[in-house]
């Protein structure tokens, strides 16, 4: 379980091809001190497991669903990459419930500064606009963010500066890939209602 809380960018230093799978490693420059091999670590917001770990250098192993549903498949080297440790027991809660389970990748539609903040809209596939409301919760590239807007084919949010200045939105422009996780809540209010949702 993760949080949403963006604890550093790391920097991707090599993606390399593997049978039915890639090798992708990151140069980290703070939780590399604080993780261990084994341990889970969501990759814009993708849930990986660390396979290896020497220095400030983390390896993960990518496998086609992976790569067939997240935007890890348009890594290069140098791109920065949101990381977070899973929350410990004891941890401290903020952002809201976010699991690793990327739902879709989706295009960024625009993204405007205004003002002091940026505007990011974000297209919404159809499938998935039952779990979007106005106020609620969504994960972008691993990030914890609340929904503005949310018309048929799109919802908006908006960032603050320091939201942008440490996540790789300081990077993000319209046409961009970036992973949606849609609120674990919503999801087990639908699955509840659909169970005791009248027969025939």
């Amino acid at each position: 379980m993760f949080t949403g809380l963006i604890e550093e960018v790391g920097t991707v230093m090599s993606i390399r091809e593997r049978e039915h799978s890639k090798q992708l490693r990151i140069v980290t420059s703070r939780i590399a001190k604080r993780i261990r091999t084994g341990d889970s670590v969501a990759v814009n917001g993708c849930c990986l497991t660390l396979t290896a770990h020497r220095g400030d250098q983390l390896t993960f192993n990518l496998l086609e669903e992976t790569l067939d549903r997240t935007n890890l498949k348009m890594l290069r080297r140098g791109s920065g990459v949101n990381l977070e440790r899973a929350l410990p027991a004891d941890g401290r809660f903020g952002g809201h419930f976010v699991q690793g389970h990327v739902d879709c990748a989706s295009r960024i539609i625009a993204f405007e500064q205004s003002k002091g903040d940026h505007r990011l809209e974000v297209a919404l596939p159809a499938e998935f606009a039952r779990y979007v409301a106005g106020k609620g919760s969504i994960a972008i590239d691993g990030i914890s963010l609340t929904v503005a807007d949310v018309s048929p084919q799109s919802f908006t949010v908006w960032i603050i500066p320091h939201t942008k200045r440490h996540t790789n939105l300081a990077r993000a422009e319209a046409g961009g890939l970036v992973n949606l996780e849609f609120d674990i809540l919503a999801k087990y209010v639908e699955r509840m209602l659909s169970r005791h949702a009248p027969q025939g």
